[in-house]
């Protein structure tokens, strides 16, 4: 009875790293945010660069989605958002093959935002457990389920706001953290 109780608390821990809506029967339109999102050719802002470092491979694609800056609206669905008239922006490239891995999206104006980032190496557009990556701003410490907003809720100014996310891979049954240093 108790392998039973751990697996259970490791599947609950495992879902509160999917979006909240993930669960719903209509599935979310992998293109919503993105027209918001995508910088535009010399952006001036308000944007963020993001630098990607700790990747496990240059397989797939990375995807950055930027939220409100609090609990309720963090990793919500996007389509609840947008249809709340709320922050939602959604950015994808294709990994380049070497160099820095840096993208750029776009905010509504300065303030308070937070942000999740995916590895998506099959670009399969959504989460796998044991192969992707995932990361957040400040870079805080994973375990089994989402960080708090407060956690990764970073401020943009009106120009263009630089920050760096260090990838999360599964290590273990138990724990996602960075790979280690090669």
């Amino acid at each position: 009875m108790a392998p039973q109780m751990s697996m259970r608390a490791l599947l609950a821990g495992l879902l509160a790293l999917l979006p909240a809506g993930a669960s719903a029967q209509v599935e979310s339109n992998p293109n919503l945010g993105k027209a918001e999102g995508q910088c535009r050719p010399n952006e001036a802002g308000p944007a963020v660069i993001i630098t990607a470092v700790g990747l496990k491979d240059r397989q797939g694609l990375l995807r950055a989605e930027l939220y409100p800056a609090n609990e309720q609206d963090f990793l919500e669905d996007d389509n609840i958002l947008i249809n709340a008239g709320k922050t939602f922006r959604r950015v994808e490239i294709k990994l380049p093959p070497s160099g820095p891995v840096q993208l750029c999206i776009r905010t509504p104006g300065p303030g308070p935002y937070t942000l999740s980032m995916l590895h998506d190496r099959d670009a399969n557009l959504k989460f796998g457990l044991s192969s992707d990556g995932v990361g957040f701003p400040n870079n805080p410490r994973l375990g089994l389920s989402k960080p708090k907003a407060a956690a990764v809720r970073f401020d943009t100014g009106p120009g263009l706001t630089q920050i760096s996310i260090r990838l999360n891979y599964r290590r273990g049954l138990f724990s996602f953290g960075p790979l280690k240093d090669r």
